[in-house]
């Protein structure tokens, strides 16, 4: 299953508040998409099916066919000349 680190954990906690979603269901969707790739969306909670990773009031939701290309990754964070951007670590 899809791990955090500790950075990942603290931006997914941070944009979860700053975009106001509720505490105990708010977090960051993954989605594999058609054509490849990832889509990430901050939402108000799970879609049904979804594999649901908590790491403190982190949470991260994976859809099921994600979650299989993800089972042995590390989402994790860096800086980027904008910002900051989601990356994935092999475990």
């Amino acid at each position: 299953m899809l791990t955090l680190t500790e950075n990942a954990r603290t931006a997914v906690q941070t944009l979860t508040e700053r975009a106001g979603l509720p505490q105990e269901s708010g977090g960051l969707r993954i989605a594999e998409q058609e054509a490849g790739g990832f889509e990430l969306a901050l939402v108000a909670g799970p879609t049904p099916g979804d594999d649901v990773v908590t790491e403190g009031s982190a949470r991260v939701y994976v859809d099921e066919r994600a979650a299989t290309t993800l089972a042995d990754q590390k989402l994790d964070v860096e800086p980027t000349g904008t910002g900051t951007a989601f990356t994935l670590l092999h475990q």
